[in-house]
């Protein structure tokens, strides 16, 4: 029979015990443990004849995603304790850390009462937790909003995106990681179909939620903030915390949270587990948004870029290379590279308060040489609705239900009221810019890129110094006349973010509020978060942490 006491006093490295107890582990009961729970640690040690330190293993409760208590069998009156690590660990033939999984199990059958035990397990389930929380609530010296508990998720998964896999990841993963964490969650399967209604007849009622987390590539993102802000009630609608796990095949967002967090770069099934462990920690942040106005059409509000020229081509062309994932980008920088455009055009920009006007970062280069889509997803479907119950999620997903996604560039209304926070710093594209604006000398270019996030795809560290809130647009660059070479080991240095740092003369940095691009080329692609938008003037200002966005 377990011996369990308590010990308050008994203490493990700097930090005091808060409980004690003598536990066997389940699957071998003779085999006993020791287990201390303090504010920091969950201390395991195993009393055998090992050297000390080898048999004593000091889980942090950062890296800890939920704790639960159960019985299995009526006929057994032990209660079981599992907890769920997700630590960083040094991965199996190749350099780097990434979070792996750790599941410790321990039984409890000190006593011959059933519920005794089992609420002893329960105490210990809720101490594990609370103090696991504690650790997230101070971030670099910040204090942190924490997704409420119990969290009422909807999860959607679009299982078309990327290498179509994202409903497998899910499966594999994220299913798991959500009960270990003891969050239920509405499972949404998103399809293509037909171009989205609009905007207002019959709106979801939001209240029912505590989040809406996104597993896709960063276009079904987009769609969804566009249709919070299109809303009648968008401020209290955007307000809902937004996540994102990589299912497609850019997760540029999903690789920048990463990047936030501190952690080591990585990528695929380890990016997956990283997002869906921070989305298990639950804390909250601000997030920029951008509005983008174009000639014919309502303004747009991106999370992530705004392209025109080389990049954007890549990321369009690149389509059809969607069946070997994050690699498509790769592929569609050599065949573009292959046949280099220049673009013309006149960019102006307004700079951030810190740089001043005119005061540009230039490196010098020595080379020389959803029918129903995500947005109508967020209103009442009507009776008629195509939804059903398409699968089950037997581990707290309940309701799911099908429904599709609107495929190419959303059809917005040009006559609708315009919803959304209002701009201040941008005039109608048809008037004269403000004299406090810059306007850029050169009308050749290979590339404009606007970036508000640090990544532009998984690997792509395009903006190293940008945070998630920082109210700048980093805007870069390239001017026309660079050759082949050179813009290629450019966006090699960038998969490091070192492309700052290659003294290229033909790129240019530089952080603004708002910025207007006018193309004089008749033919050519702007993209704004990977979708296509009207080809012609367009232009953008940022909304300082206007969205919330999950980052653990």
């Amino acid at each position: 029979m377990d011996q369990r006491r308590a010990e308050p006093n008994r203490s493990t490295g700097s930090s005091p015990v808060s409980l004690y107890g003598e536990f066997t582990v389940n699957g071998n009961r003779k085999v006993r443990c020791t287990v201390s729970l303090t504010e920091r640690d969950l201390v395991v040690q195993r009393p055998t004849l090992t050297p000390v330190g080898r048999n004593k293993a000091m889980l942090s409760l950062k890296d800890c995603v939920g704790c639960r208590a159960y019985r299995e069998d009526d006929n057994d009156p032990a209660a079981y304790l599992s907890v769920y690590f997700y630590p960083l660990k040094r991965r199996w033939m190749s350099s780097g850390l990434s979070r792996q999984r750790s599941e410790y199990c321990f039984r409890l059958a000190a006593l011959q009462d059933p519920r005794a035990n089992l609420e002893e397990a329960e105490k210990w389930a809720r101490a594990v937790r609370e103090r696991s929380a504690r650790q997230q609530y101070l971030r670099d010296g910040l204090f942190m909003n924490m997704l409420s508990r119990p969290c009422r998720m909807m999860l959607l998964v679009n299982p078309q995106s990327g290498k179509g896999q994202a409903l497998t990841l899910y499966n594999n993963h994220i299913q798991r990681m959500l009960n270990e964490a003891g969050i239920p969650h509405t499972l949404v399967i998103t399809e293509l179909a037909e171009p989205r209604p609009r905007a207002g007849e019959g709106e979801t009622d939001l209240s029912q939620w505590d989040a809406l987390v996104i597993m896709s590539g960063d276009g079904l993102l987009f769609e969804v903030i566009n249709g919070l802000l299109e809303r009648p009630d968008w401020e209290e609608a955007i307000r809902i915390p937004l996540g994102i796990l990589p299912g497609g095949s850019g997760n540029a967002l999903a690789a920048s949270i990463h990047h936030y967090a501190g952690a080591s770069p990585v990528s695929s099934e380890e990016l997956l587990i990283s997002c869906g462990f921070l989305l298990c920690k639950g804390l909250v942040s601000h997030m920029d948004l951008v509005s983008i106005h174009v000639s014919s059409s309502p303004r747009l509000f991106s999370f992530l870029s705004l392209a025109w020229g080389f990049v954007a081509d890549v990321d369009i062309e690149s389509e059809k290379y969607r069946h070997v994932g994050a690699a498509r980008f790769t592929v569609g920088t050599l065949v573009r590279l292959a046949s280099l455009r220049v673009y013309k055009g006149k960019l102006a920009y307004l700079p951030a308060a810190e740089e001043g006007l005119g005061n540009k970062v230039t490196q010098q280069c020595s080379n020389q040489a959803s029918s129903q889509g995500p947005v109508s997803l967020l209103r009442r479907p009507s009776r008629d609705s195509p939804c059903q119950n398409t699968f089950h999620n037997s581990c707290h997903s309940n309701n799911s239900f099908k429904v599709r996604r609107t495929e190419g560039t959303p059809s917005l209304s040009a006559t609708k009221a315009l919803t959304g926070p209002p701009n201040t710093l941008l005039l109608p594209l048809d008037q004269p810019l403000p004299s406090d604006w810059v306007v850029v000398q050169e009308e050749d270019f290979v590339l404009v890129l606007a970036m508000y996030q640090s990544h532009l795809a998984e690997d792509l560290l395009a903006a190293p110094d940008a945070t998630l809130d920082d109210g700048v647009i980093h805007l870069f660059y390239v001017r026309a006349g660079i050759s082949r070479t050179s813009l290629l080991k450019l966006f090699l240095a960038m998969e490091k973010g070192a492309h700052l740092a290659t003294n290229c003369q033909h790129l240019v940095h530089t952080k603004v509020r708002a910025l207007r691009l006018e193309p004089h080329s008749p033919k050519g692609i702007i993209t704004v978060d990977g979708e296509v938008v009207e080809y012609g003037p367009v232009q953008a200002e940022v909304h300082r942490g206007l969205a919330r966005l999950i980052t653990g």
